[in-house]
């Protein structure tokens, strides 16, 4: 009988984890919001800087794939200049 126990004592633990990390991540989401409107505040784009933030996440062959993609369907739509 110790199994159902054990069994609910775990799920209870991962729950309570899942929830304290939910907690953590509404948090940090505030943070970055702040930062963000520091950002703004200082009188940067923040679209482009969040654009910047996402870019630096890649590696540079994925950047330049993307970019390259990115450059064909411009040209291919006649907005290349």
């Amino acid at each position: 009988m110790a199994r159902p126990n054990f069994a609910k004592d775990q799920l209870k633990s991962i729950v309570d984890r899942v929830e304290r990390l939910e907690e953590e991540k509404a948090a940090l989401s505030g943070d970055i919001k702040e930062v963000y409107a520091e950002a703004k505040g200082h009188g940067f784009d923040t679209k482009i800087v969040r654009q910047v933030v996402r870019l630096r996440k890649m590696d540079t062959t994925e950047r330049e794939e993307r970019d390259a993609l990115l450059d064909l369907y411009m040209s291919a739509l006649g907005m290349a200049s």
